[in-house]
C-alpha cells in the first residue's frame, strides 16, 4: 500500500486494538491486488437517538489506479453489527469479494 491505511473514529473514542485489526485486515487486501494506493476506514458508532441500539457501521474505501472502492453495510440491516469485531469483518469481507471483482474485470474474467 502506498500510504498508511486511515482510520477514523465517529462518535466513540479511538482504540489502539480496534487500529491493529482494521491495519491487520487492510494488509491482506494486497494479497489480492498489489497496486493499492490507499485505504480509509470509517468507523461510526450512531446517535443513540437516531437508532434503536448501538450498532455499529463501518465504511472501507480502498483507492486503486484509475477508480475507488467503496464499501459500506447498513447496520441495522445485521444485527451482527452490535459487535465491532463482526462489523469490521463483514466490511472486509465485503471490501475483498469487490477487490477481488474488479481484478477480475483488470484481467478480463
Amino acid at each position: 500500500m502506498q500510504k498508511p491505511v486511515q482510520v477514523t473514529f465517529r462518535n466513540l473514542d479511538r482504540s489502539e486494538a480496534i487500529v491493529d485489526i482494521v491495519e491487520e485486515k487492510a494488509s491482506k487486501l494486497e494479497h489480492y491486488f498489489d497496486q493499492i494506493i490507499s485505504c480509509h476506514v470509517v468507523i461510526e458508532k450512531p446517535h443513540k437517538h437516531q437508532h434503536k441500539g448501538e450498532h455499529f457501521h463501518v465504511r472501507v474505501d480502498i483507492k486503486v489506479p484509475n477508480t475507488e472502492i467503496v464499501t459500506g453495510r447498513d447496520p441495522e440491516q445485521d444485527t451482527r453489527h452490535v459487535d465491532l469485531h463482526s462489523a469490521i469483518n463483514d466490511a472486509f469481507e465485503a471490501s475483498t469479494r469487490r477487490l477481488k471483482a474488479h481484478v477480475d474485470r483488470l484481467q478480463g474474467l
